[in-house]
């Protein structure tokens, strides 16, 4: 089991205790809330009583969610089952928002038509504070556990008993009121129940709407622009990166999934476009930490692209590997000069068609090129079985060495192997040169060499020379 899933399941174990707890809380102070309530005919009590209520209601809700949400994915829930989070605080806000609606309609039944004459006792008001003691132990808790496990069911839960410590405060301000006005005989104060409900409601509401808003926005896959700008900028920065052609990120209860499309050099092979994938995911991660992201990458030419890097770029395009490629100009037009590797097998009017049109490829990639010259190789398809060595084979041997001693630059010519397969003669060999000579100059020895070994050795087929820097060969 990974360190991820092991946290994983320590953050799963953790929500579903705190929703319980929130159960239980709730369970416990609606039913004390509702006996005080019709004991005194506070309708700011029943009120608080009703709020209690669907506070668990909404525990129960969120208990039920965050079980389903830290089910993994399936076939039928690819992106897991965290939305039903955001759906369980959907739903809480409109179980918040109907209560609310109803206590303003009793409310103002009472305010416009009759009063209701308060029983006033000690119990109702001990029922109330013991409610503010036990809601702001319950928002503490689940505040903490949603900010570590990421939870917006228990960010909504939080809030909702939040709210109830406003209430019941309102609520207590109400009763305290009433009974100044029916013990100094102030009859206007036999309102300030009521009214006491119509503010605690008004003002819940006005966070229930807020609520709604971002519950709605995470629904829809809203995002904060912010966010999606700070992951443009992580991955803009990656080497290689030519643009990030697209950035989406929607988030799934406590998870966010990142899906970019990034333009890249075209001529980067499958294995530095992994890299580059990887290093892209890293820098997402440093703006959302945890995030579960897909990465595209779509080849696009880069603005400092030479002719030589769009000439192999259509190569690769073919399948095809370009070598000795060239350029010359000549009185200002271009003329390019490249050997290609086709199947040894293939037809000549097969392999001819091809270059063709490969060649008419180029030109439309590459318009300031005048004439393409193409020399066509046979690509081996078979394992080659050399056959042991003879005598004859070490007079190749001392005039390839002999060939050599030509050469001031090459220090050194060792590991050399003749080999012969059928009738055709190959020899290999490592050659040391200074470290500091040019590759240009390299190139030219090395072929310098093979020209005046074949002079003396016209029947080897083949040359194969490995040159090496000086300090490598030291070691």
């Amino acid at each position: 089991m990974t360190q991820a899933e092991i946290t994983q399941a320590g953050h799963a174990a953790e929500k579903r205790k705190a929703a319980l707890h929130s159960m239980v809380a709730a369970t416990t102070m609606t039913l004390l809330k509702l006996v005080a309530g019709l004991l005194s005919g506070s309708l700011g009590v029943l009120s608080d009583a009703a709020h209690s209520g669907l506070d668990l209601a909404g525990a129960a809700l969120t208990f039920f969610s965050v079980r389903v949400s830290d089910k993994p994915a399936d076939e039928n829930h690819t992106y897991g089952h965290g939305k039903i989070e955001n759906i369980s605080s959907f739903g809480e806000v409109g179980l918040m928002a109907a209560s609310c609606a109803w206590i303003i309609w009793e409310a103002m039944q009472r305010i416009l038509h009759h009063a209701v004459e308060l029983h006033h006792s000690i119990w109702p008001v001990l029922v109330l504070v013991s409610s503010i003691v036990v809601d702001f132990w319950r928002s503490r808790e689940l505040r903490i556990v949603a900010v570590r496990t990421g939870s917006p069911a228990l960010a909504t839960d939080a809030f909702h008993f939040a709210s109830d410590i406003w209430s019941t405060v309102a609520v207590l301000a109400g009763l305290g009121a009433s009974w100044i006005g029916a013990h100094f005989g102030i009859e206007w104060l036999q309102y300030a129940d009521p009214f006491a409900a119509v503010i605690v409601s008004i003002m819940i509401l006005r966070i229930t709407a807020h609520l709604a808003y971002e519950t709605i926005g995470v629904l829809m896959d809203q995002i904060p622009a912010e966010t999606r700008r700070q992951i443009i900028r992580e991955v803009e920065q990656v080497q290689g990166v030519l643009a990030v052609e697209r950035a989406r990120v929607r988030r799934s209860g406590a998870s966010h999934f990142a899906d970019l499309t990034l333009a890249m050099p075209r001529h980067y092979t499958f294995e530095h476009t992994g890299e580059l994938v990887c290093a892209a995911t890293a820098a997402v991660h440093r703006a959302l930490p945890h995030a579960d992201v897909v990465i595209h990458t779509v080849p696009r030419q880069a603005r400092a692209e030479s002719i030589f890097d769009r000439v192999r770029a259509v190569a690769a395009r073919n399948n095809v590997a370009v070598h000795d490629l060239s350029v010359q100009s000549h009185h200002g037009r271009l003329r390019v000069e490249q050997h290609v590797e086709l199947d040894e097998t293939l037809p000549l009017l097969e392999a001819h068609a091809f270059v063709t049109a490969l060649e008419a490829e180029i030109l439309r990639h590459t318009p300031e090129i005048d004439s393409i010259l193409t020399h066509i190789e046979s690509e081996p398809a078979t394992i080659e079985q050399p056959e042991d060595l003879v005598e004859e084979d070490r007079k190749i041997e001392k005039a390839l060495r002999d060939s050599s001693s030509h050469f001031p630059e090459i220090l050194d010519v060792h590991e050399i192997s003749v080999g012969r397969i059928a009738d055709h003669i190959s020899l290999s060999c490592h050659c040391t040169l200074p470290d500091d000579l040019p590759m240009h100059r390299v190139h030219e020895i090395i072929t310098a060499l093979e020209d005046r070994f074949k002079l003396e050795c016209p029947e080897v087929h083949r040359v194969t020379i490995h040159p090496e820097p000086e300090t490598d060969n030291s070691r």
